[in-house]
């Protein structure tokens, strides 16, 4: 499988002068961004139809300016939950699964091109997964979100957003949008950089503890996000220390874990469930949860209702919302700080 990363342009047309993010020509090709492991796949031209495993994929080609070349996706948006006037747009996209894609849909769907957020990681129901020839068989180059999908196989903990601008950068590079690209990532960085700039005299001992509740993971033994995971580097940039040290993504741990780091703060981090007012619902689901069991009712967070709820996506996944969930946990922990 391919995947994304700051794309390099090695050779190629001279038309475009403009420097993208990640120092990308803007409608330059070829373009060649790489996996996991390093393999290279180059385009000679913009993908022209697209599909996108899920709405995170979906919603960074729309921000780009080429929502009109995406021609199917799956875990779609619920109505009214993407931001920016962009959920109209969305609308217009056909939904090939509501979950992960089958092979045989996502091979027969005449894209030229299948952007990928989940890549290498376990998806519950995904079946088998198509494998390089069989892409090729169709047609279809595969790239994916190396920020989220290859998080994993990385080194070290994750703490800023480059690899999720380097993401975009590469995204915009593949499609002739790198002009575009280079404008979001230039606004997450403002936005990050302003809170970087509010909290920065803040000692690292005084930073209030917090744990990303999963709520939809299951509540009989929570699973937690630990240094390697997107929602690491934005927890730790809102002035924030993870509850949980763990070395890798994901890991499932006891509520005596909880209990004995006893979080300052709590995210509800609610999965997408297809409208506003179902994300609401569960959101208050997930709040009382915690207020009414044996095991957390007398947590500290839990006690001063110290609550955020913030979708997990945005959190969890790379966008240009991480920078906005920055900015949102940021004005809740430091009021007198961030405004």
């Amino acid at each position: 499988m391919s995947g994304l990363l700051a794309a390099g342009c090695s050779g190629g047309h001279k038309e475009a002068a403009e420097k993208g993010a990640g120092g990308a020509v803007s409608g330059s090709y070829p373009v060649s961004v790489t996996d996991c492991a390093g393999a290279k796949t180059t385009f000679d031209g913009p993908p022209r139809k697209i599909v996108t495993s899920n709405a995170a994929g979906l919603e960074l080609l729309l921000r780009l300016g080429v929502g009109d070349r995406v021609v199917g996706t799956g875990f779609p948006s619920g109505s009214g939950t993407l931001p920016d006037g962009l959920d109209a747009e969305a609308r217009k996209v056909k939904v090939l699964s509501k979950g992960v894609i089958p092979k045989e849909r996502l091979l027969g769907s005449g894209a030229d091109l299948y952007l990928d957020t989940f890549g290498a990681m376990k998806m519950n129901g995904a079946g088998e997964a198509a494998t390089v020839d069989e892409y090729s068989a169709a047609g279809i180059k595969h790239i994916y979100l190396k920020s989220t999908a290859c998080a994993a196989t990385g080194e070290g903990a994750v703490t800023d957003l480059s690899a999720v601008e380097a993401d975009i950068a590469s995204l915009g590079a593949v499609t002739g949008a790198g002009a575009k690209a280079e404008e979001l990532v230039a606004g997450m960085k403002r936005k990050v950089a302003a809170v970087q700039k509010a909290i920065g005299s803040t000692p690292p001992s005084a930073r209030p503890t917090y744990f990303f509740f999963d709520y939809d993971a299951g509540t009989q033994q929570p699973v937690v996000v630990c240094n390697r995971q997107v929602a690491n580097a934005v927890i730790t940039l809102a002035g924030a220390r993870n509850v949980f040290d763990c070395d890798g993504t994901t890991q499932r741990v006891g509520w005596e874990d909880v209990i004995s780091r006893n979080p300052d703060w709590i995210q509800l981090g609610v999965r997408n469930k297809g409208s506003r007012e179902a994300n609401d619902k569960a959101f208050a689901e997930a709040e009382r949860w915690l207020r009414s069991n044996a095991a957390t009712k007398g947590l500290k967070a839990v006690e001063e209702g110290h609550f955020l709820r913030i979708g997990s996506e945005r959190t969890t996944i790379a966008g240009v919302e991480n920078a906005d969930t920055v900015e949102t946990i940021a004005r809740s922990l430091y009021p007198n700080k961030v405004r």
